[in-house]
């Protein structure tokens, strides 16, 4: 059975139609309910406005049965007083005779005492039970028939209630009494609940301290029994209804007294008359209405299953077909159109909507890989494409024993026509480099790329180092001619590289790295374009093993992260630190960081080393943040960082993996960094920014970055280069340059971070200068990240005890 619940509510939680239906017939089953429970609170509202009057109508009936009974009685004794022979027996004192005649009178009228009584009310004979018990009541008769002629009251004889009546014989006067006592048996009840329809009970007992017991009753033993266990008493008869639990049913009881009461503690023997009828039944529906009920519910729930069927069908097989069809866009195809985009209803302009995603999908996915694989400003491919054609030709070419060759070019002086110019005039410049590249290529296989910033290459598919040497002498004559932008003639060179294969490389990776180092010594040398060769390249051997070890270092954990302080020049509290990397090696002890920082940068490794310190900078900055440390931690990006269009989303995977917030880094960019491709790694920047990473400028001042540009950068903060810190103190020049930063960054809304700190007098002047923050070895030399929770909690204790007397903390 439970196997049974759980699919199906798995098949419920699945199915959008399950629960259209689940959700009518939930809906017809809560409004059913609610009826319900409407006309039981009207019914229930019903019986205790009308039981009541019910019961009210009840003890008048019970009154007039009583009443009845005491006639005929009265009757049966005045037919006795009038016999003649009865008469005669009491006038001739005849006692035998009027034993006999008042048990035969008796029997035939149902009365179970009778009796004769003197004028004086004395007992003169008498037939049936304990007569005795009657003297009280003939007393209390006796005054009643004294004025009226007759009497009858209901009274406890021999343990059980009767109605006994008093009259009088007359011949012609009063010559004595006749009393008659008829008992109240079932019938009463029986008359009482045929009339009425409501229970009659009989509760008796022999004074006020004496328990009620039952004397007749309609309800089942266990009912009376509660109804007698009540304590009741003269205020009960007061009420006109009064609400019992008996058992587990609810009764309206109005209470009567039989007997006269005076008050409770008369110690009178006792009758009571309980007149009740069960609220529950009276609350419950008609078994009518309940059928009907029934069956509406059964005809509500067959529509409901029925119609909701057809809904779910209607809503349901459109939805299935949307989602085969969001499924089929998922999976890339975005040119099926959607079905059902003619309905007028919901479902339509939800199917238009898909159609439009559909459009709108593929309209940016032709524009992501055009992103992806082209140039935005040149229109040539970009260097993913050109990387994936060589590749592709070489693999082309080892399968028809032919060969590949590479030519690239980088452009002289293309910073300073950007820095004189403009970017305008230095976009305008690379659209025409490419327009001539493109020109001077003549085969249709051949591929011009640029590669990024001002670099550019050929791919000559089955070429050789004669056709590479031929194109890279058509491309350098192209460069002999000045190029023309609007009113200004720009002369623009460009050193060339040369690399093929399978002479020079065995893959499109290495193809590439052997051409661009070829291109880089024929800038150096300037003297036209270079082949590759392993003599302009004799540290390759060097390199190779350098490499492999810098990948040992960092699988084997050679590398340590140094952290060095920066503070708040105004309180002289530690408000950040820079993250570097060091190397320990196994045989050469600590490597310097210039002798592979360079290396790393220039093979494209620096990428894993600035992984390596932001996650370790992350994990640190946890440790730190649990002893009480309430800093930031600066971590430096490189060039062929910016570059990396998803270094944005492997900076927020790691985020994500430490649980550290991005605002605990601030990332550090050099002004070379950014001006090697200032689009590129603008969009970088912004993806940073976006994330929540503080951005600074690292360096400023050693650059080319105009302040038009600078303007344009998310940046936060400017760190000044340390050569105009170091020697601001005696040279003035670099003091002005100095303050005009800070002055700049400020107005600019940015904070500025000095590096180069060596001595108390230089951060005196950056603190009259309003400098924010300062770095360098007068506060703390970079250290490894163990160890500065220990200067931390000195720098900190020493500020204390400074703080007090106003000084500024120096080390």
């Amino acid at each position: 059975m439970r196997p049974l619940v759980e699919r199906a509510a798995a098949w419920t939680r699945r199915s959008i139609g399950a629960r259209v239906v689940v959700f009518f017939v939930g809906l017809l089953l809560a409004v059913q309910v609610a009826s319900f429970m409407a006309i039981r609170a009207s019914l229930a509202e019903h019986a205790y406005s009308v039981l009541p009057d019910e019961l009210a109508v009840g003890q008048r009936v019970l009154q007039s049965l009583l009443d009845q009974d005491a006639n005929k009685l009265t009757e049966g004794a005045r037919l006795l007083a009038a016999d003649y022979g009865f008469r005669s027996a009491v006038l001739s004192n005849d006692g035998d005779t009027i034993a006999s005649v008042l048990d035969n009178h008796g029997k035939r009228i149902g009365a179970t005492e009778a009796a004769l009584l003197g004028t004086d009310f004395a007992l003169r004979a008498a037939s049936g039970g304990d007569l005795r018990q009657i003297a009280p009541v003939v007393a209390r008769l006796a005054a009643q028939a004294a004025s009226t002629g007759a009497a009858s009251e209901i009274a406890l004889l021999s343990g059980r209630p009767h109605q006994v009546v008093l009259v009088p014989m007359k011949a012609p006067v009063v010559v004595g009494w006749v009393v008659m006592g008829f008992p109240l048996d079932t019938h009463l009840g029986a008359e009482m609940k045929s009339l009425s329809a409501l229970n009659l009970t009989l509760l008796m007992r022999d004074g006020s301290a004496s328990p009620w017991r039952r004397a007749l009753t309609t309800l089942p033993d266990e009912l009376a029994d509660a109804v007698g266990a009540h304590p009741w008493n003269i205020a009960s008869t007061l009420a006109p209804m009064q609400a019992l639990r008996l058992g587990h049913e609810e009764f309206g009881v109005k209470a009567l007294w039989l007997t006269p009461q005076a008050d409770d503690a008369s110690g009178r023997p006792a009758v009571l008359a309980l007149v009740s009828r069960s609220i529950d039944e009276a609350v419950r529906p008609p078994r009518d209405l309940q059928l009907a009920l029934i069956g509406i519910t059964l005809i509500g729930f067959l529509v409901a299953v029925l119609g909701s069927l057809f809904t779910a069908r209607r809503v349901a097989s459109p939805l299935r077909e949307l989602s085969v069809a969001a499924e089929r866009l998922g999976a890339g195809d975005h040119m099926t159109p959607m079905q059902g985009t003619l309905r007028r209803d919901e479902i339509g302009q939800l199917a238009q909507s898909f159609e439009r995603m559909r459009i709108a999908v593929g309209e940016k996915q032709d524009q992501i890989l055009k992103l992806a694989y082209w140039d935005g400003l040149t229109d040539l491919p970009n260097r993913v494409q050109f990387r994936d054609a060589v590749a592709e030709a070489i693999e082309q070419a080892r399968a028809e024993q032919g060969t590949v060759a590479i030519v690239m070019l980088d452009l002289d002086r293309f910073k300073h026509v950007n820095d004189v110019l403009g970017y305008r005039f230095g976009d305008m410049l690379l659209r025409q480099v490419a327009e001539r590249l493109t020109q001077q290529i003549v085969r249709g296989g051949d591929v011009v790329a640029r590669l990024g910033g001002d670099e550019f290459a050929v791919l000559l598919r089955h070429g050789d180092a004669a056709l590479a040497a031929s194109v890279a002498q058509r491309i350098g004559r192209a460069f002999d001619a000045p190029l023309v932008l609007e009113e200004h003639t720009v002369d623009m060179g460009a050193g060339i590289g040369m690399a093929c294969w399978p002479q020079h490389a065995c893959d499109a990776e290495l193809l590439l790295n052997h051409a661009e180092v070829a291109m880089y010594a024929a800038k150096r040398r300037t003297e036209g374009p270079l082949m590759y060769s392993a003599a302009i390249d004799a540290g390759s051997a060097q390199t190779l093993s350098l490499l492999t070890e810098l990948r040992r270092a960092v699988e084997q954990g050679e590398l340590r992260l140094y952290l060095q302080p920066k503070l708040a020049l105004d309180s002289a509290t530690v408000s950040g630190a820079e993250a570097l990397v060091r190397w320990r090696h196994p045989q050469r002890g600590l490597v310097p960081p210039m002798d592979f920082i360079p290396f790393a940068e220039q093979t494209g490794f620096i990428r894993t080393l600035t992984m390596w310190v932001f996650e370790e900078a992350a994990r640190h900055w946890l440790a730190l943040q649990a002893d009480g440390m309430r800093i930031s931690l600066s971590v430096n990006l490189s060039t062929r960082d910016l570059l990396d269009q998803e270094l944005p989303q492997k900076f927020d995977a790691l985020l994500v993996k430490h649980r550290v917030p991005a605002e605990a880094f601030c990332l550090e960019i050099t002004e070379s960094a950014i001006m090697d491709d200032p689009q590129r790694a603008l969009a970088t920047l912004n993806r940073l920014s976006a994330l929540g990473f503080k951005l600074s400028i690292d360096d400023f001042g050693t650059g080319y970055s105009s302040l038009a540009y600078l303007k344009r950068l998310p940046v936060d903060e400017l760190k000044i280069d340390k050569s105009f810190v170091l020697s601001m103190e005696k040279d003035l020049d670099d003091a002005k340059i100095v303050r005009s930063t800070i002055d700049l960054a400020h107005n600019l809304g940015l904070s500025v971070v000095a590096e180069g700190v060596e001595n108390a007098k230089a951060w005196e002047l950056l603190r009259e200068l309003n400098c924010d923050e300062a770095q360098g070895y007068h506060m703390g030399k970079p250290m490894p990240a163990d160890e500065f929770q220990k200067w931390f909690t000195g720098w900190m204790a020493r500020h204390r005890r400074t703080a007090g007397s106003g000084a500024v903390l120096l080390h």
